[in-house]
């Protein structure tokens, strides 16, 4: 079994995609620098050159309308974000044109792109750096969201976002880039729209994504020692959201914690909490639906905040027990 990191799961994925779609090419800011993008996008540019892999100057408007227009014209752009922040400055490609105009024009055209936004929180980066904006990007109509949080599903996910035809916001954290696992050598994708239990328990469920699975893990890891037996669910898609195995496990366990590497309020654990919360399952639930994300402040420029501010293993470790102690 070939063992690799989730860095170099992106780069082969990228191999990959130039090497067997004519169409694809890939643009951004600084992609032939390898410190600049965490080496996911070594040997692209001597493979491939400049004209399927474009690196451009600082501007994020113009460089997504280059791709959007591409895309329209039946190309399958990939549009790099270093710092998943400054998609702000291309906010009325992304949200006006990208995500409506298929709908716009009835179905008859697609816009095949996809927005690799990458998330530099932590090293003291502070406010302006360190942003993660899924619930951003999941709460306009149009666009779907994916977020791995292991090589494999890097990998997989990256090509079927490329394959789907509309646009896709593919989420990486550069938290996750040393992680290694399991990756096939051929070209496979992972369905879009489907989460993964990565660990089978009965006493709660803790919904996660990205690095925060991982974080999860060592909590369950924890928990078990003191013999509570969570069950971990790895949602890899925001959106569309798969909420036939939420909804499984939270009726198996009776107990709820989402975990988000957002911002807690008007996020992704609300929306997960409002899900479960507006169906039958809300009956079966011995407790409040806890949630586990970052709090309603700016990122500090200081690591022994950042220590407080991130949420990690300890914080969901809390978070079960304070939803185990409450009883309907």
């Amino acid at each position: 079994m070939r063992t690799i990191s989730f860095a170099k799961a992106i780069n082969e994925a990228l191999h990959q995609i130039i090497a067997t779609d004519k169409q694809a090419f890939l643009i951004g800011q600084g992609i032939t620098s390898p410190w600049y993008v965490g080496t996911t996008t070594v040997g692209l540019i001597g493979r491939f050159g400049p004209k399927r892999v474009i690196d451009t100057p600082t501007s994020e408007n113009c460089i997504t309308g280059v791709a959007l227009g591409a895309a329209l014209a039946g190309m399958h752009p990939i549009i790099c974000f270093p710092r998943m922040d400054f998609m702000y400055l291309a906010m009325d490609q992304l949200a006006n044109h990208m995500a409506n105009w298929c709908y716009m024009f009835g179905g008859q055209l697609n816009v095949p792109m996809v927005v690799w936004a990458i998330i530099n929180r932590g090293g003291e980066q502070a406010a302006q750096h360190s942003q993660a904006l899924q619930a951003v990007f999941s709460h306009i109509p149009g666009v779907k969201v994916v977020m791995p949080s292991t090589p494999y599903d890097a990998k997989g996910l990256l090509i079927a976002s490329v394959q789907d035809g509309n646009p896709v916001v593919y989420i990486d954290d550069r938290w996750l880039y040393e992680k290694e696992g399991h990756v096939p050598e051929e070209h496979y994708s992972v369905p879009i729209g489907k989460g993964v239990v990565r660990r089978e328990g009965k006493d709660i469920t803790v919904v996660a994504t990205s690095y925060l699975v991982h974080e999860a893990l060592k909590a369950a890891d924890n928990l078990s020692n003191v013999g509570i037996d969570v069950e971990i669910v790895d949602l890899l898609s925001v959106k569309p959201l798969d909420e036939k195995l939420l909804f499984k496990s939270v009726e198996k366990t009776n107990r709820l914690v989402v975990v988000d590497g957002g911002w807690i309020h008007f996020g992704l654990a609300a929306e997960i909490a409002a899900r479960v919360s507006e169906t039958c399952l809300f009956k079966l639930l011995k407790a409040p639906v806890m949630r586990v994300a970052l709090p309603n402040a700016p990122a500090p420029a200081s690591s022994a905040l950042e220590k407080v501010y991130y949420p990690n293993a300890g914080s969901i470790v809390s978070a079960v027990k304070k939803s185990l102690e409450k009883r309907n």
